[in-house]
């Protein structure tokens, strides 16, 4: 670096001349610093164009449903707290008798977007799941009675329709892959139901997994999300959908998830078209490989799925795939995880041959594999064995001696509940995590196939009756209408 002499100049003032040595040293100091790139714009001007148009395709959605058994006083009134006093009983029926048994509305608010011009709508499953009425109010205050195109559980998507006298605006679905972290995106929404409601923050992760069900892979944004959002679009600042709102931490301030847009595509597609979604099954069970495991296949560096058990007549023992075969790639797309086979699988369509790259005893080997139609109630659990019922939305598991031990238990016939989704109607009657189910209306349950055989016996609307053991309680008998 250059030194620069302060040198009094004849007929000038020292402090002068002082003064234009400093300022010379700050340029020459200026000029020795490289380059600066253009500065990053952090923030943008503004999300008032974004907010007024996207605003006008989405909407607040307002659900009723018809609930038996009265308020909170006359539930705790199952029997009469009188005995046998003929006249009290008289007074209490008299006031209390005919609350019992009163139906009342249960109401609920969510949101959704028009991805359609004729009406249709997506929303997420348990914002219109077991509803009487939905009603759908526009931008405008405009209100329609929507009816239930499609629904998708295991994903909490669904599609709705509503009738409208005119072309409705739609937004258009963008492509979450290309999001990164630390991108700002826009939430609009109905939360607690104050109506149309713009947020925005950035994405603060991609591809979590929050134990929702078996395609968790969700955007994480700090993007304010309330209950009353779900439903509601996430957007990009060009106002694409990127994802669609579904859920929230309790406790987790400022933390909020959304289905990707490349998920929610093929399912809408789906759901618009057939009314249900089919997704696409190998058969088998399945767990990450990692640590000394990764080690003992050869796979250091690398990525893959261990196969625990190949099922029967399904459609990986049919193209000759056996248990301890590492799964690498499916099409040439790479599975790192249990999420990518899974993911990748259940975009196909039921029919299609695909090519199955594995590692077998250190050698690869390439199996052609014709995709089966995957049925969700009856489907192992990614990461393990067990099934899934999507019915009641709860997850299961066959009990082995070694649990019997731990449970103390004499022997180890039922089924062990090892998840459950809260909002399901499992979680509604009263199953919990750790339960052990031994008898379905009085069927002795002794492990999974059971399990469906006894359930399957049931019709729509009748009662279940099941007899579960509770750490702590001992027997305890849930009761609900299937």
């Amino acid at each position: 670096m250059k030194q620069v002499r302060a040198i009094a100049i004849k007929g000038s003032h020292p402090a002068t001349a002082l003064l234009t040595a400093m300022l010379l040293s700050i340029a020459l100091l200026v000029a020795a610093l490289p380059a600066r790139a253009e500065a990053v714009k952090m923030i943008p001007a503004n999300f008032s164009e974004l907010a007024e148009k996207a605003s006008l395709s989405v909407v607040n959605i307002r659900t009723e449903k018809r609930v038996s058994g009265g308020g909170r006083v006359s539930r705790h009134f199952q029997q009469s707290p009188f005995g046998d006093d003929d006249r009290m009983n008289e007074f209490f029926n008299r006031f209390f008798g005919d609350q019992r048994q009163r139906e009342f509305k249960q109401r609920s608010l969510g949101s959704g977007f028009i991805m359609d011009p004729k009406g249709y709508i997506v929303t997420n499953n348990h914002v219109v799941e077991d509803t009487d009425a939905i009603k759908v109010i526009l931008k405008d205050g405009k209100e329609y009675d929507a009816s239930i195109v499609g629904r998708d559980a295991s994903t909490d998507l669904a599609l709705i329709k509503i009738d409208a006298d005119e072309s409705l605006p739609a937004l258009s679905m963008g492509d979450s892959e290309t999001l990164k972290v630390g991108q700002w995106v826009v939430a609009i929404g109905n939360p607690f139901g104050l109506g149309h409601t713009v947020t925005a923050g950035i994405v603060s992760a991609k591809g979590r997994v929050i134990g929702s069900g078996p395609y968790d892979d969700f955007i994480q944004t700090d993007t304010s999300i309330n209950p009353g959002n779900s439903g509601g679009p996430l957007l990009n600042l060009a106002g694409e959908v990127v994802g669609i709102n579904t859920a929230i931490i309790q406790g987790g301030q400022g933390l909020g998830f959304a289905i990707p847009a490349k998920l929610a595509k093929g399912i809408v597609a789906q759901l618009k078209e057939d009314g249900n979604v089919t997704r696409g099954w190998l058969g088998v069970s399945i767990q990450e490989i990692e640590g000394s495991v990764a080690e003992y296949y050869g796979l250091e560096g690398s990525k893959g799925v261990l196969v625990l058990k190949v099922f029967e007549n399904d459609p990986a023992a049919k193209a000759g795939m056996k248990a301890n075969d590492v799964i690498v790639s499916i099409d040439g797309e790479s599975v790192a995880t249990v999420r990518d086979l899974t993911g990748i699988v259940a975009a196909k369509k039921v029919g299609d041959k695909v090519k199955v790259v594995i590692l077998r005893k250190g050698k690869k080997k390439t199996l052609k594999v014709k995709v089966g139609k995957r049925m969700d109630r009856q489907v192992t659990k990614a990461g393990g064995s067990g099934s899934g019922d999507s019915d009641l939305g709860i997850d299961i598991a066959a009990m082995t001696p070694e649990m019997a031990k731990r449970y103390g238990l004499g022997d180890s016939k039922g089924v062990l509940i090892t998840g459950v989704d809260p909002r399901s109607k499992g979680g509604e009657a009263g199953l919990a995590h750790g339960d052990i189910i031994k008898e379905i209306n009085h069927h002795a349950i002794k492990d999974e196939e059971s399990y469906f055989e006894a359930l399957d016996g049931v019709k729509k609307g009748e009662p279940v009756n099941m007899l579960v053991i509770r750490r702590g309680q001992g027997y305890v008998l849930v009761r609900f209408e299937k």
